[in-house]
């Protein structure tokens, strides 16, 4: 079967939108949100200075940060991969925007719920495969896997659950209640690498992803 091409720079484009669209509609949901989100959800909640969005790339900068320091050298993909980071908060808060007023009921939720799960995951596969400097939060597993020689869904999974131990420390030691955490939080800790892998398997087959205009003078 003859593969679909696509650019990696519109890889990129839609996978920013469409994952800070996940993010905010998870949200909506009520069912907890992603781990990885969950950190910056709930420092909005404990320090609202800064919008859910804001602390988005605040949170993405200190991985990037993390993986510099990891790799011993500072990669010029990584700073293009804190733009990214700082564009896909600025989504997020757009995205809110218009969620807010989406239809409120455990039918509703269950559905913003699930929808989100497979946007995000599908998302990430966009961003791996683009061949261009992705979010930090997609930037950090996948470059982890490769430091440690390690399998991308074992550390997928274990960075979930990190990120999800955090916003439970920060919600029962500053808000004393959990905060962004429930049972679609596990769920996304337990499943997203796996779901993750199977759709990369899926993109594979039948999709052939290529550079179409930044060169490959630009190192990731």
């Amino acid at each position: 079967m003859k593969k679909v091409k696509m650019p990696g720079e519109v890889a990129l484009f839609v996978a920013v939108i469409i994952n800070s669209l996940g993010i905010a509609l998870m949200t909506k949901s009520n069912f907890g949100i992603s781990s990885i989100s969950s950190v910056p959800y709930v420092f909005s909640n404990a320090f609202s200075i800064f919008s859910f969005g804001t602390w988005n790339y605040i949170f993405q900068t200190i991985l990037i940060i993390s993986l510099m320091i990891l790799n011993k050298k500072i990669n010029i993909g990584y700073i293009f991969s804190f733009l990214m980071g700082l564009a896909f908060g600025k989504m997020i808060d757009i995205h809110e925007l218009w969620i807010y007023f989406l239809p409120d009921s455990l039918m509703w939720h269950v559905i913003y719920f699930i929808a989100s799960f497979f946007i995000i995951a599908f998302g990430i596969c966009l961003s791996n495969n683009s061949m261009l400097p992705i979010i930090p939060t997609d930037t950090f597993p996948r470059d982890l896997s490769a430091i440690l020689k390690k399998q991308y869904k074992y550390i997928k999974t274990t960075f979930d659950i990190c990120c999800l131990t955090t916003t439970l420390l920060i919600s029962l030691f500053i808000l004393h209640k959990a905060i962004g955490v429930g049972v679609g939080t596990v769920i996304c800790a337990l499943t997203t690498g796996k779901i993750v892998s199977l759709i990369q398997s899926f993109l594979d087959k039948h999709v052939e992803f290529y550079r179409y205009i930044l060169s490959d003078s630009i190192k990731i």
